[in-house]
């Protein structure tokens, strides 16, 4: 198969992770006075923006069936019914 079917492919499945996994991120927040210090750490899961997904998924699609995939796309709007 053609590369830039795998690329659409992969960005296709980034694209639908994207509205389901999450990324963690951690902070640390602390206050030192002289030799006393104090720290909080806090974690946080974060999803990615589904703005982001929808044109993972919009590029992904184009990507796998119009741009590389032309000759299918061609084939169907070209046939007749026999």
């Amino acid at each position: 198969m053609k590369p830039l079917f795998w690329i659409g492919l992969v960005v296709l499945v980034l694209g639908v992770a994207s509205f389901f996994v999450t990324i963690p991120r951690q902070e640390s927040h602390g206050v030192k006075t002289g030799d006393v210090s104090i720290g909080v750490q806090v974690k946080h899961n974060e999803k990615i923006s589904p703005a982001v997904g929808a044109v993972l998924l919009i590029v992904a699609a184009g990507s796998c069936t119009f741009i590389d995939g032309g000759d299918v796309a061609l084939y169907v709007s070209t046939r007749d019914g026999h």
